[in-house]
């Protein structure tokens, strides 16, 4: 059934009013209520369905700012469940303002469930899914006529804006909980826009990152341009000048995206010029980039794989020979700290997959990986990164993907989210229990999933009895280089009982720069977090346990005190990490700070019970190992 989107009312205060327009007849369906204020966008009204689209007429016919949509919807139909519709807005072709920035020519901003619109957060969970954006949020909270009047849209450049409850509603309340602001004199167009040839609205750099998760192909320009990366090129070359004189490349020589290619060129004896080899290099690299993104797009297309999922494969393929620890940062800009880490992972993780493995020991291993990153999209990376290659020890690593995929497949793990029937009926049953509790119980019942001793609820409920009285301690262990704010986060946490800091042992021994007896500090670091431990309660391990043998000795003291562990890893960008370190009072000697990044490396999920990843600002942006709750 084809339904049309309803008219919404003018905000009492919306100068762009007219005598044909509905007004609001009030303000008590927002008062009182969540609501989220987004940016009116100039387009077409459009509603999406599983069998097909219109624009707000129902019968409406085709026209040329049409066929891109449409396109669009032949991608992501099959996500959309029947009865199901997506409204939004088709960008496609300019009306009164013209755009140069969009990151999509369509936008959703609500999504129907019959005669029920969704809430505003789900409706932007599910738009991701489909690979399409939602409009800019300009403001969001509890209905507060006074801040809501003080946005000051820029009418050169925006419609307006809508304010809707971030609750959802039924079909005949959409008068009560949605209403706009529209600028004055809005339509400018001397002749109407469909009447006249199209202009297209002009699309931004991140464009192509939305292709990707509806399922489009942009070029692999665009999409390192997309990432930032778009000066690949002159990366290569100047990486390939920095080389030792027996022409071995040097110890920082290993570019994103160039898959080792770098190295084996550098170290050929051709009498050559740097630039002809740096030429012939990246001229190989670019074309083994397009055909591993070629196969990978099949892969993730037979995986049945949409949105960020598709993104994290498609990206990690992309820059596959990159440095997982100086990765994930670099990519939290363009990707959000969800994406971003789950491409390193991916990247990290892939070559895993490549090595013979004990059968014996197989489901435990691939199960554990399941913790870490979607094993569909992870062995789907694994073998595209081998596109290309045909000596013999590519060939046995597609034999190990190879074996290793049917054995995921075989343990029912190659789905989205294989743990997701256990992990959400625990999260029904422990729904009364504190977090702590319930992520603790959820973590052993991994665990014990892994081991094949728990496969439904009732098993892992029955497992996890002894934790759920909650008299364990806590201890969060800060991951991360100098300068990277651990020691500010371990400050903000409210619940911390106590913080232990390696530094701050240091400076009580006459110099927090003194690193000659870090045997004695570490040492005596450990036994103050025992103790702490053994009285309960939450400490926090303030270091930069940059690798997973730094942090085994922590975790073992944890162990022993039966705590629940949690990695707190921050993810903050070299450039970040340099300019702190110029302005701090105890300065780390640059050396020093580079020796740290070139060691990072960061856990990987199920390392710890549960893991928070900190961005630069010093807010959690992502998690991993919490049962109920979303996650990334």
């Amino acid at each position: 059934m084809r339904v049309h989107y309803p008219r919404t009312p003018h905000l009492p205060w919306s100068p762009g009013v007219t005598s044909d327009d509905v007004r609001a007849g009030g303000l008590a369906g927002l008062a009182g209520r969540e609501v989220v204020v987004t940016e009116k966008l100039d387009g077409e009204n459009t509603t999406l369905y599983s069998d097909g689209l219109h624009a707000r007429s129902l019968d409406s016919a085709h026209h040329p700012s049409r066929a891109w949509v449409k396109a669009l919807h032949g991608r992501i139909a099959r996500l959309i469940p029947p009865g199901w519709r997506v409204c939004g807005e088709n960008m496609h072709a300019r009306h009164s303002l013209a755009y140069d920035d969009l990151e999509s020519w369509f936008y959703a901003f609500s999504v129907w469930d019959g005669d029920r619109c969704l809430g505003w957060d789900a409706t932007v969970r599910f738009a991701r899914r489909l690979g399409v954006p939602v409009p800019r949020v300009l403001w969001r909270g509890v209905f507060d006529e006074r801040a809501i009047r003080a946005l000051k849209p820029d009418t050169a450049r925006q419609e307006g804006y809508v304010v809707r409850t971030v609750e959802g509603f039924a079909y005949d309340e959409f008068p009560e909980r949605v209403a706009k602001w529209v600028r004055k004199g809005h339509v400018q167009t001397d002749e109407h826009w469909m009447l006249a040839p199209v202009i297209e609205n002009g699309l931004s750099p991140a464009a192509a990152l939305w292709e990707v998760r509806s399922g489009g192909r942009p070029a692999v320009p665009a999409l390192l341009a997309a990432l930032g990366m778009a000066n690949a090129r002159q990366s290569l070359i100047a990486d390939m000048r920095d080389t030792r004189p027996d022409g071995a490349a040097a110890p920082q020589a290993h570019w994103p995206g160039m898959g080792g290619a770098v190295e084996r060129a550098v170290a050929e004896r051709a009498e050559t010029t740097v630039a002809e080899r740096a030429e012939r290099a990246e001229t190989t690299v670019a074309e083994r980039a397009e055909a591993a993104v070629d196969d990978v797009y099949a892969r993730l297309d037979l995986l049945g794989r949409p949105g960020d999922a598709r993104l994290a494969g498609v990206v990690a393929v992309l820059l596959h020979g990159a440095y997982r620890s100086w990765l994930g940062p670099r990519l939290v800009a363009p990707l959000g700290m969800p994406v971003a880490r789950r491409v390193a992972d991916l990247v990290g993780l892939h070559a895993m997959l490549h090595r013979d493995f004990p059968d014996d020991e197989r489901r435990a291993g691939l199960a554990r990986l399941a913790w870490a990153a979607d094993l569909g999209v992870l062995h789907a990376v694994a073998a595209s990164v081998l596109t290309g290659r045909d000596d013999a020890e590519a060939a046995a690593a597609r034999e190990q993907v190879g074996w290793s995929e049917l054995n995921a497949e075989d343990a029912g793990l190659l789905g989205e989210a294989p743990l997701e029937p256990l992990r959400a009926g625990m999260c029904e049953a422990l729904a009364g229990y504190d977090t702590d509790v319930a992520d603790r119980c959820w973590a052993e019942a991994r665990q014990a999933y892994a081991l094949g001793r728990a496969s439904t609820v009732e098993a892992a409920l029955a497992l996890t009895r002894r934790w759920r009285p909650g008299g364990f301690p806590r201890l969060v262990i800060t991951v991360g280089p100098s300068g990277s704010g651990k020691s500010t986060f371990a400050r903000s946490l409210p619940d911390a009982d106590a913080v232990v800091s390696l530094d701050d042992l240091r400076e009580a021994r006459g110099s927090r720069a003194d690193q000659k007896a870090n045997a004695e500090v570490l040492r005596d670091g450990l036994d103050r977090l025992d103790a702490l431990l053994g009285r309960g309660g939450t400490v926090v391990w303030d270091a930069t346990a940059l690798n997973r043998h730094q942090r085994s000795l922590v975790h073992a003291v944890a162990r022993r005190r039966d705590a629940l562990t949690t990695h707190a890893v921050m993810l903050v960008p070299k450039e970040v990490l340099t300019r702190r370190n110029a302005g701090r009072e105890h300065r780390v000697p640059p050396a020093v700070l580079a020796a740290q990044q070139r060691r990072f490396s960061p856990p990987y999920p199920g390392e710890a019970h549960r893991t928070w990843y900190v961005g630069a600002e010093g807010r959690i942006g992502d998690t991993a190992g919490g049962l109920c709750g979303e996650e990334g």
